[in-house]
């Protein structure tokens, strides 16, 4: 379904995650393009907004399109848009702040939130990575694999601006990879089954995450299952109706004067 970006759109809930403002290969300005054409009653920010790991590296590469972001959210929140920021390990300096009350201007911040749809299921709603294996035991190897992920990400910036020379579209090497050994992933860490387990266990109907940077909707042993993508490479946000159906929407427009249609994607909740 191609959406109409002559007129806004006002969903009940949008989630973002992953857009790791600071970065190079951050899509600020497709981000800002989508915030500008969509508005909700509630706009969650599902963690890694802003990439403090980069500063640690010194890698810090913050662009005008970034301050964009910034101020079109909080332009939200000041039209009467509930924002919530949940944080995530890239921007983990927040959650020591979080039991405080910090808050940033209209934007609550939190560690977790809960959602209740409009048919009254409870969602969780967290980053994710305290539930991924490496990020929570240990660290380090999750802070060398987004060294890892840099790397194959400048490589994909070489091989796809190749591959627009001779005319061809855009192909992503990291999801490629990460396709090919899901499989061995999931058994070891079984990201996707932790948090179903554990929102099973404390009564939850579904969970709203990000981290892993594939955005999807299904079903785990009865728990609905959604994830919001990222603003790295798919440009992806989850969004609720106010019918109560969820989809996920891609979004790869920079400018209202370039042609490029954003799209729904086929994913949608079953009942």
């Amino acid at each position: 379904m191609v959406i109409n970006t002559s007129m806004p759109h006002t969903y009940r809930s949008i989630f973002i995650s992953d857009v790791h403002l600071g970065t190079r290969d951050c899509k600020a300005a497709s981000l800002n393009n989508f915030l500008k054409h969509n508005t909700c009653d509630t706009l969650y920010l599902v963690g890694d907004i802003i990439d403090a790991w980069k500063i640690q590296q010194n890698k810090w590469k913050w662009k005008q399109s970034h301050t964009n972001v910034v101020r079109r959210v909080l332009g939200h929140a000041k039209r009467g848009t509930k924002v919530v920021y949940v944080a995530g390990n890239h921007d983990e300096f927040l959650r020591p702040m979080i039991p405080y009350g910090f808050s940033f201007g209209l934007v609550e911040i939190k560690n977790q939130a809960i959602h209740t749809g409009i048919d009254g299921k409870r969602y969780l709603i967290t980053h994710g990575d305290l539930f991924d294996g490496i990020s929570s035991l240990a660290p380090w190897l999750a802070f060398l694999g987004d060294k890892l992920y840099d790397l194959i990400l400048d490589w994909n910036s070489r091989f796809n601006w190749f591959r627009h020379k001779l005319g061809f579209g855009y192909w992503s090497l990291s999801k490629y990879l990460k396709y090919k050994v899901k499989k061995a992933s999931d058994f070891v860490f079984q990201f996707e089954g932790n948090l179903a387990a554990y929102c099973k266990k404390r009564g939850f109907d579904g969970v709203i995450c990000g981290h892993i940077h594939h955005a999807e909707i299904k079903e785990i042993d009865g728990i609905i299952y959604m994830n919001d993508g990222d603003w790295v490479e798919s440009c992806t946000a989850l969004v609720e109706h106010h019918d109560g159906r969820w989809e996920i929407v891609t979004w790869t427009k920079e400018s209202d004067d370039v042609g490029i249609n954003p799209t729904s994607s086929a994913h949608q909740q079953s009942e």
